[in-house]
């Protein structure tokens, strides 16, 4: 009897630790999101997913939509296993207004090559992309979400920026994540310091101390690219993802 419960509950601890490593996220960005920075690296770690990091420094979310209209963004096993899809595209652009009627009602309405300069439609054809593959995988007799009522859950997660000084960008952003009811990591309300307040000490920008290279905005200087690697703004950045993330999916928990 003994013998038996054992081999129960090895093949119990086998099958939740083949479920566990099956937890993947996705993640496409720029240069804020490479793996060379380390916070999506250090908050998969956390909690036991892993990672498939997408993100290409000089790219934009342009990039991102063309690359999902190849298909070579995600493989359909990816597609499969992945729990969410985060895009950290940040750059300091509006990407909820169409005063330029970039938007269109289908994903497949959008023409490619698309203009480099819609970042407005290109985030809207990488949502509705998304949702639109996940919710066709219920008539994929191949597809573990085959005949589910609403196939695989979407699970979009948008970005701020690492801090707030990208007031139109983090705008926006949020306006987007209204207008869909999507999750987003406020990085710039948690990162712990604002463009509000100069540091005590340096008497500069805070962003400043945790940066080893400057932009300007509107006439101010700030931090442009965090610390990489192993380093404490790093390691906050991840945390603020695990928190998010522990939210939008009970399995991490």
């Amino acid at each position: 009897m003994r013998f038996r419960l054992m081999i129960f509950l090895l093949m119990a601890f086998f099958a939740l630790s083949a479920q566990q490593s099956t937890n993947q996220i996705l993640l496409t960005g720029a240069s804020f999101a490479t793996s060379n920075n380390g916070w999506f690296e250090f908050a998969c770690e956390a909690l036991n997913a892993t990672p498939l990091n997408r993100a290409v420094s000089g790219e934009s979310i342009v990039h991102t939509a063309e690359k999902m209209n190849d298909g070579t963004l995600y493989s359909k096993a990816e597609l499969e296993s992945i729990d969410a899809l985060i895009i950290m595209h940040v750059h300091e652009k509006d990407v909820f207004n169409d005063p330029n009627s970039w938007l269109r009602n289908k994903y497949y309405d959008y023409q490619f090559p698309m203009d480099m300069s819609n970042y407005v439609g290109a985030y809207d054809y990488v949502i509705k992309r998304y949702i639109t593959d996940c919710y066709q995988l219920k008539f994929d007799s191949a597809s573990v979400y085959f005949n589910a009522p609403a196939g695989k859950p979407a699970i979009i997660v948008l970005c701020t920026h690492w801090h707030d000084a990208r007031v139109t960008f983090n705008t926006t952003v949020r306006q987007l994540a209204q207008k869909w009811g999507l999750p987003i990591i406020e990085f710039d309300k948690n990162i712990g310091f604002t463009k509000d307040e100069i540091h005590p000490v340096t008497n500069d920008q805070y962003s400043l101390i945790f940066s080893n290279d400057t932009q300007e905005q509107n006439g101010e200087v700030y931090g442009w690219h965090p610390l990489n690697g192993d380093t404490y703004i790093q390691r906050k950045m991840a945390a603020i993802m695990v928190h998010k993330m522990k939210q939008i999916l009970p399995l991490y928990e």
